[in-house]
């Protein structure tokens, strides 16, 4: 049976003249890739992960030829080489298809959305991506494949081509700002929708998770699918607890109604 949740989230999408999603670790469990969590003190945290981690935030990267050695380690086998898109990401694509997506803000590095065929200038990553190369010195970037390559054949460490600096994964590490015109097209995103589609995250995480509330006061309606509650339940209009691959794919298959009407920033009722 259909939840009443799931037939107002059907409402809303149907009615939508621009959806905005935001996408987090959950939409990428289903192609093998974990979200990295672990609890410490009751306090929900990122670990394991080179490119998320605490471990291996950035002053310790630039200080420490250990954690550098271990990062690259952890890059070379990290569970997204083998990833594939699923079902949630074909959805969102067939959102997009539909005429009604206007943009993906991810936080994941792993690429998927746009390998499943969403328009990657309609992805927009918050959080970098773990594909490029970034040398903090110079800041010339490059395909990570390559740099893996030379991990492979036995460097611990592989250093910039151009010139021999430190390179790193293109993601946002601890310490890092996020880069401000990705934020700002972002938010942008965020104020110019008519619904906000927040799939598989926590939004324990800031910036990104503040869109949803940016979104709220400009006047959008908020949905949320993930497994557990989050901080921002209270703004959504419809929160669902199922599947996020069982919940894109229904909400993509509902034919658009022509019935809404459009509200953003720009229109005076939504100003608070």
């Amino acid at each position: 049976m259909v939840s009443e949740a799931c037939e107002v989230a059907r409402t809303l999408v149907a009615s939508a003249h621009r959806i905005t999603v935001l996408t987090g670790a959950g939409v990428s469990t289903d192609s093998g890739i974990p979200d990295f969590r672990g609890h410490r003190g009751g306090t929900e945290v990122w670990t394991n992960d080179a490119d998320t981690g605490p471990e291996f935030g950035l002053q310790a990267y630039l200080a420490d030829p250990e954690v550098r050695r271990l990062a690259w380690q952890t890059r070379l086998h990290h569970p997204m080489w083998t990833a594939r898109p699923n079902a949630a990401h074909k959805a969102l694509v067939e959102l997009e298809r539909s005429g009604r997506l206007r943009t993906v803000v991810t936080q994941n590095i792993d690429g998927l959305h746009q390998r499943a065929g969403s328009d990657p200038h309609r992805v927009l990553e918050l959080h970098g991506t773990l594909l490029t190369t970034i040398c903090l010195q110079c800041g010339t970037t490059g395909p990570m494949k390559d740099a893996l390559r030379r991990v492979a054949e036995g460097e611990s460490e592989p250093d910039c081509p151009r010139c021999g600096g430190i390179l790193k994964s293109a993601t946002v590490s601890f310490g890092q700002p996020l880069d401000a015109e990705v934020l700002r097209k972002a938010r942008t995103a965020a104020i110019d929708c008519d619904v906000l589609l927040v799939a598989g995250t926590s939004l324990l995480v800031q910036p990104a998770a503040g869109l949803v509330g940016l979104a709220a006061k400009a006047g959008a309606s908020v949905i949320i699918c993930n497994a557990d509650p989050t901080p921002y339940d209270a703004v959504a209009e419809v929160v669902l607890h199922e599947p996020v691959g069982d919940v894109l794919p229904d909400l993509a298959a509902v034919p658009p109604s022509g019935r809404g009407t459009f509200r953003s920033w720009g229109d005076p009722s939504t100003w608070r």
